[in-house]
């Protein structure tokens, strides 16, 4: 696959971004056509439209069924009692720390020896086993993903880059892949179809993003981002080492009081925030490509449609809140506003000293 005749050719293995700000250039034109989509009632130009809002009700049947279904499988029912365990363990955890037991207090809450503190003992080690299992077990993984950032970061390989756009598809979107052909997805890719430029292209093809439901595609992803995900979950992997190193390599006469509480949480928060991180940019690019519609769904709007009722053609189907200041309208242009009416007024109050003199 190649680009077009009226680009010059990159030569190989030089890096076609000169820094990871590249992929920060939104096109104006996607950012318009996203916001100005907010706001409409009507479907897209495709015929697509969001789903309606639900009520509590109705989300709550959607998720206990999305959650049956998943919890039938043997990889989530294996995530569903692991995250049980973590729950129980962990809510035993608190509140043995917030001495909801006062019969384990002897002879003191504190004694090294009370049964308050060996259950402690008793669940903290159980809980790091259990962090372990995601924080080791996802090994292969997490420094795969490590491996191609280097390999783009370092080694200026935009393969590299290529292959995590591919594994992380569900939110991240390379820089030229938002002026594809809206038709374009991954079986065009493979194909070959759309003489499409390789940088703007996940790896594997079949890994490249379907095409999106609304017909808009989403803008690129900023690199920090990118970036951000796979460091955090690498740093809760070694952040559950050391954690580890002191639960096993100490007894709990040694070992400080400190430690325990200080890594589990650090551990926590990073890989909570690469998980959060993902979760956001993966909403916003469904907020812009499209989410699957229901048949049920399909039909609702429809009614709704000849009843005269109106749907806002956005994922949360709601009037979007008005902006402070419009996108167009920067920094410099809202200084530069604020320094002319800043002039009209020393000019009238200017105007009223000369009034008064006279």
């Amino acid at each position: 696959m190649t680009e077009s005749t009226s680009t010059a050719a990159p030569k190989k293995g030089t890096d076609q971004r000169s820094s990871s700000s590249d992929t920060n250039l939104t096109p104006n034109t996607s950012i318009k056509i996203a916001s100005q989509s907010q706001h409409r009632t009507e479907p897209f130009d495709n015929g697509y439209q969001f789903p309606p809002k639900h009520d509590w009700k109705e989300a709550t049947v959607i998720g206990l069924t999305a959650s049956w279904k998943f919890f039938i499988t043997p990889i989530g029912f294996l995530v569903v009692v692991y995250g049980l365990n973590v729950v129980a363990w962990g809510g035993m955890l608190f509140l043995l720390l917030c001495n909801a037991s006062p019969a384990m207090c002897k002879p003191t809450c504190n004694d090294i020896n009370s049964p308050r503190r060996i259950w402690i003992e008793i669940d903290s080690q159980i809980l790091n086993a259990l962090f372990c299992v995601t924080g080791f077990g996802t090994i292969p993984w997490r420094f795969r993903d490590l491996y191609y950032l280097l390999q783009y970061r370092i080694q200026k390989k935009e393969m590299g880059l290529r292959r995590l756009a591919g594994i992380n598809r569900g939110w991240f979107r390379l820089a030229g892949s938002q002026q594809l052909p809206v038709e374009f997805g991954p079986a065009e890719a493979e194909n070959g179809i759309g003489n499409a430029p390789e940088s703007a292209l996940a790896f594997p093809l079949k890994k490249q993003s379907d095409v999106p439901l609304t017909g808009i595609r989403a803008p690129p992803t900023k690199m920090w981002k990118l970036d951000f995900v796979v460091w955090t979950m690498v740093w809760n992997t070694f952040l559950q080492a050391v954690l580890s190193g002191f639960m096993w390599g100490l007894n709990r006469y040694d070992r400080p009081s400190w430690s325990t509480g200080l890594f589990v949480a650090l551990a926590c928060i990073v890989a909570a925030a690469g998980g959060i991180m993902a979760f956001i940019e993966g909403k916003h690019v469904k907020s812009i490509e499209g989410v699957p519609v229901s048949e049920q769904d399909q039909e609702r709007l429809a009614r709704d449609r000849e009843a005269g009722i109106v749907h806002f053609n956005n994922i949360k189907d709601e009037k979007p809140k008005e902006r402070k200041f419009d996108e167009e309208k920067g920094l410099f242009h809202r200084k530069g506003k604020r320094a002319e009416e800043l002039q009209k007024t020393e000019d009238a109050i200017e105007e009223g000293v000369h009034q008064i003199a006279r």
